[in-house]
């Protein structure tokens, strides 16, 4: 009886540890299944250098935006033509990256020559052109207008302010900006008092300007106040060589005289003189009282470009005054 007993306990014991595994079994199994069922999680790997730095090129491409630009060319005679005159120094100093500068001035011209050999059709064409924002055309004359230039002199009260106005019409009419300016002052002078000889081709280009409400920089104003604050002397140093000494000498009194009146009296005074020079010919740099050394272009570009950009608001942000 007591074997039975024994028996039966250990029988017992055997179906409980076999219930026991069953459960487990069944737990573990509902356990994998269901893991089973999750999605595996994804593994990024780190972007390396390189391709970091092509989707940062192909994004800042796609982001690049067009520029504006604007043009200016400038027109007019040797006192705004590169090496004689303040046009080369206001292309290369004044205006900033996003403005091209064309410089068409050249020495000898008239309101009337320009015209007549071609170069009023080379500046039409480029102001033409319509790649760029907006264009400005700059013109200046007066110095060859005067009287006593065969072929370039024009007359003051009919002529001249006519051939600035169809200038000015002709620029309009190509969808331009015209810009009349006032000569520049020669630099001439007699008891200390500068003698303004282009005061009335000044006065004849403002009378234009206001006719036909055309921006108008008053290059002739600034320019006699200017030399007239600097003396005979000293404005001598804005010439486009140095001076002979006995211009030097004279010039100390407060009266300048002729350039060539001590080796050749009677001659003319070079202050006047304005030879045409032609595409063959190179012109040779010689003292007078009208053309511009380095000193004299920096101080009288800088006034333009201040000047221009009070008359052209629009261009203020394209210029460097």
């Amino acid at each position: 009886m007591h074997a039975n007993l024994h028996a039966k306990t250990h029988t017992k014991a055997l179906r409980f540890l076999l219930n026991q595994f069953t459960v487990a079994a069944a737990l573990l199994a509902a356990g994998c299944s269901h893991a089973a069922a999750q999605p595996a999680p994804t593994v990024v790997s780190p972007r390396t250098p390189a391709q970091s730095a092509a989707i940062t090129d192909i994004d800042a491409r796609a982001a690049t935006k067009k520029i504006t630009a604007k043009k200016i060319i400038l027109v007019g005679d040797s006192t705004t033509q590169v090496g004689s005159g303040w046009g080369g120094a206001f292309c290369s100093d004044h205006v900033t990256s996003f403005v091209a500068c064309v410089n068409l001035g050249r020495g000898g011209r008239s309101t009337f020559s320009y015209r007549a050999e071609g170069s009023w059709d080379i500046a039409l064409a480029e102001a033409r052109r319509t790649t760029y924002d907006q264009t400005y055309v700059l013109i200046q004359f007066g110095h060859n207008d005067a009287p006593g230039k065969p072929g370039r002199s024009t007359d003051l009260a009919t002529e001249f302010p006519a051939n600035l106005r169809q200038y000015v019409k002709e620029v309009r009419a190509v969808g331009a900006v015209p810009v009349l300016l006032t000569p520049l002052t020669r630099r001439t002078f007699k008891n200390g008092s500068l003698q303004d000889d282009l005061a009335a081709w000044a006065v004849a280009t403002q009378q234009v300007a206001q006719e036909l409400n055309v921006p108008l920089v008053d290059l002739h104003a600034t320019s006699v106040a200017v030399v007239q604050a600097m003396g005979a002397l000293h404005a001598l140093d804005l010439a486009e060589a140095k001076a002979p000494q006995y211009i030097v000498d004279a010039a100390k009194t407060g009266t300048t005289i002729a350039l060539a009146a001590k080796a050749a009296p009677g001659a003319q005074e070079a202050a006047t003189t304005e030879p045409v020079v032609t595409a063959r010919e190179q012109r040779v740099a010689t003292f007078d009282y009208t053309h511009l050394g380095p000193q004299g272009a920096a101080l009288f570009s800088a006034q333009v470009a201040s000047e221009l950009a009070r008359v052209v608001p629009d261009l203020r942000k394209s210029l460097r005054p």
